[in-house]
């Protein structure tokens, strides 16, 4: 495969890896510059762009983004399994709820010769692959609010050493205020624009877009009833 057919057929992911990349670099310049504003009026020495970097100020701030972006696609994920929306495109099409026949997803004795490898096997291969999207999703979550709650802790107690604070236990920031507003605040966002979404689409069109059904389909049509 050439490179520019390799480009193309993951032109996606690439351009928003690229997006990713620029998003968090500018994030760690701009948190840079406000972090040592904050010093100044406290009359500290400013930090270094690498030592805010790597420090738990910034890492708090990128856990606290990415735990709600995974909490959002787990949540959907798992609920688009049981719950429809008539005409969204982000639905199955009502009567469809549930986990599907061994036929319709292609698993066992009805996978295709180039099914994954752990469709055509059984046991608990297939019950993982079954479900690996949302394993994954759901341990990135746990993983980034882990992150979250550790360096969030540590910022907590750098920020009360500079004004003679006490320093908190995990379990007293885990109970703070802070913690629960960092990440509340970003779950009922994410929440909010993917039910948007879900229902922003049964009457609003982007042509060309697989977030979209076709232009002049029905509103109260799923666009998989037209398959």
């Amino acid at each position: 495969m050439s490179a520019a057919r390799g480009l193309r057929d993951h032109a996606l992911s690439t351009a928003f890896l690229v997006l990713f990349a620029v998003a968090i670099v500018a994030q760690s310049f701009i948190g840079h510059a406000d972090w040592n504003s904050t010093l100044d009026e406290l009359g500290r020495a400013p930090m270094s762009w690498l030592a805010y970097a790597t420090s738990s100020h910034f890492v708090v701030d990128v856990a606290e983004n990415w735990q709600s972006e995974f909490l959002q696609f787990f949540l959907f994920i798992a609920a688009t399994v049981w719950l429809v929306e008539r005409g969204s495109p982000e639905s199955k099409k009502p009567g469809d709820e549930g986990l599907g026949s061994d036929r319709e997803q292609l698993v066992g004795a009805h996978a295709r010769p180039d099914s994954p490898a752990w469709a055509r096997a059984g046991g608990w291969r297939r019950r993982i692959y079954s479900n690996s999207l949302l394993l994954v999703m759901g341990g990135a979550f746990a993983l980034s609010w882990l992150a979250q709650a550790l360096a969030g802790r540590i910022a907590a107690n750098a920020e009360a050493a500079l004004t003679g604070g006490a320093p908190m236990t995990l379990g007293e920031y885990l109970a703070s205020p802070d913690f629960w507003s960092r990440s509340v605040q970003n779950w009922q966002s994410e929440l909010l624009a993917i039910g948007a979404m879900a229902v922003l689409s049964i009457y609003l069109r982007q042509r060309g877009s697989s977030e979209s059904k076709p232009v002049g389909m029905p509103h109260g049509v799923t666009s998989v009833e037209s398959d």
